[in-house]
């Protein structure tokens, strides 16, 4: 069998074998586990999608028609998937549930059509693209993938952003557990889409079916993206982040409580706990977390993050305009005030003064 070679075939056949290999990465790492294995399982099956594509323009499909309909189209499974990796990320003690399976009852459905069309002759084939697949399943298959890739991908984003605010209330050091990385891969892939509508009207009103099909290798590269962002993703087993829904509740403002939270800070200096949490803090207080975040959101109007870094810019404020600065650089100071990353203390100290540390001195 003769495979045409140029540019695209190329990059196409190094996308797909990367998948392969990330995709196994993914799965046997050993942390972050079973977001990995959500993770591997996208990669995976983005890959199998991918192969038609490679197939049709490396001349594979002209050379063997009965290869078409194999059973490597998963498309329905890409919006779960990318939902379950998000959702099993930002809380490590996730369990699958039953009614989690409901997510892929479309995908089944999907993979049976597939299993069933590749049993079958060219002959049939061939007569169910005519008759059926190009004017019915087809559009069901492409339409419906990119309805339901916005759907996930509009609650990854939502459970992402309820995460976001869940660590910055819990956690004074967030460098690592963010996830802005992730917040930006989602946002790609929601402009993704737009190229993905622009191919549906091209197909369902125009008929020209592979013209203008650039979103599947996009989607690929972004699932490789993907893939390396969660090989180099730290661990996250200390977060168990579980969405709530708000409730609105007026939370009265406890001076004794909130004098209590200050003098954690002001006289035990527990900012200087460069990894201090949200729990270490109130058991230090002898307090409720709950309430201790209540008061602090609400009576200081910070987060948990805020109110800790505000502390630690402010120890490194003072020394540095003391003999400190004469035994210690900058970053050594920064240190010995709570931070534990060049790069955290310097966003940090520069969200809170406007200017890097070394400005801070001239």
């Amino acid at each position: 069998m003769q495979i045409t070679l140029n540019f695209t075939v190329l990059i196409l056949g190094i996308i797909i074998s990367s998948s392969f290999f990330a995709t196994g990465l993914l799965w046997f790492s050993s942390q972050n586990k079973q977001s990995n294995r959500f993770l591997a399982l996208l990669i995976f099956t983005i890959a199998l999608w991918l192969i038609d594509h490679f197939f049709r323009i490396s001349g594979i499909y002209g050379q063997n028609a009965n290869l078409y309909f194999l059973p490597i189209f998963y498309s329905f499974a890409f919006g779960p998937l990318i939902y379950f990796y998000v959702k099993s990320l930002v809380n490590q003690s996730f369990v699958f549930q039953k009614n989690d399976y409901l997510h892929f009852i479309p995908v089944l459905f999907q993979a049976g059509l597939y299993l069933f069309l590749t049993t079958k002759d060219y002959a049939f084939k061939n007569w169910y693209w005519q008759n059926v697949h190009q004017w019915i399943t087809y559009k069901i298959e492409f339409d419906g993938t990119f309805i339901s890739m916005l759907i996930y991908l509009g609650l990854s984003i939502r459970l992402l952003k309820s995460y976001q605010i869940y660590v910055a209330n819990n956690f004074s050091e967030t460098s690592k557990i963010r996830l802005n990385w992730l917040k930006i891969i989602l946002i790609i892939l929601v402009i993704l889409c737009l190229q993905w509508l622009v191919e549906i009207i091209l197909r369902d009103y125009f008929h020209l079916f592979f013209n203008y099909d650039y979103s599947i290798q996009i989607l690929g590269i972004m699932a490789l993206v993907l893939g390396v962002g969660g090989i180099r993703q730290a661990n996250l087993s200390e977060v168990n982040f579980e969405e709530e829904v708000s409730q609105k509740s007026h939370i009265q403002i406890d001076t004794k409580v909130l004098e209590q939270i200050k003098g954690g800070m002001d006289v035990q200096k527990l900012y200087l706990n460069p990894t201090l949490t949200l729990a270490e803090f109130a058991k230090e207080l002898k307090l409720n977390p709950k309430i201790v975040s209540q008061q602090i959101n609400t009576g200081l109007g910070k987060s948990f993050n805020d109110f800790v870094n505000e502390y630690r810019v402010e120890e490194v404020k003072v020394r540095l305009n003391s003999p400190d600065l004469e035994r210690l650089t900058i970053l050594g100071i920064a240190y010995e005030s709570g931070f534990n990353s060049k790069t955290t203390f310097n966003r940090i100290f520069k969200d809170f003064t406007g200017v890097a540390p070394r400005d801070f001195l001239k």
